[in-house]
Order: C-alpha cells, then sequence, then structure tokens
C-alpha cells in the first residue's frame, strides 16, 4: 500500500508537497499532513520557489528536471507535482514514512 502523499500517475507518479519558502536551506523536514513538507532556500516570488523544487526534486531523485513537472499549487504551498519514476522507486529515494 502506497503513503498518502504518493500515487501513480500516467507513466510515473504523483507527488503530494507542502512548501516553505524562504528557509535557511532547502531540504525535506518530514511529513506536513498527507504530505512531504519541503524547506526551499528560494523566496516565493517570479517562479523562484518552483524553480528550485524542481531543481531539488530532480537532483534527488536523479532524473531530469524536465521529467518533474508542477501540475497543481504553482502559487500555493500546497503542490501536486508529477515525476517520471514509479513510486516505488520515490518511497526508496526519499526514504520517508510510508
Amino acid at each position: 500500500m502506497l503513503p498518502e502523499w504518493l500515487c501513480p500517475y500516467k507513466e510515473g507518479s504523483l507527488v503530494r508537497l507542502y512548501i516553505q519558502p524562504g528557509a535557511r536551506s532547502t531540504g525535506i523536514t518530514g511529513l506536513h499532513d498527507d504530505r512531504v513538507k519541503i524547506r526551499i532556500s528560494a523566496a516565493p516570488r517570479d517562479g523562484e520557489a518552483n524553480r528550485e523544487i524542481i531543481s531539488f526534486l530532480s537532483e534527488l531523485l536523479s532524473v531530469t528536471k524536465k521529467d518533474v513537472e508542477i501540475l497543481r499549487g504553482e502559487s500555493g504551498r500546497s503542490k501536486d507535482v508529477y515525476v517520471n519514476l514509479p513510486p516505488e522507486k520515490i518511497i526508496t529515494l526519499l526514504k520517508l514514512p510510508s
């Protein structure tokens, strides 16, 4: 059974995120309700935080930036992000509680 923050979507997965912009450093801090909480050092203006989210996830999950896409929540803290990886691989790489 998959955790609430992750589900299969198209050829990959939909990852549900909660973003804290303007943090000292970028990183995963755990879970916030049913979402993965990520601190982002970029400010939430002119798409800076969204670009950092895509860069951070693509590096962490070893995929290209084209393989990560924000589907919902571009202007909010709660985001649904498509990643072109199977859910099982994402669970392994993120090392979060399921």
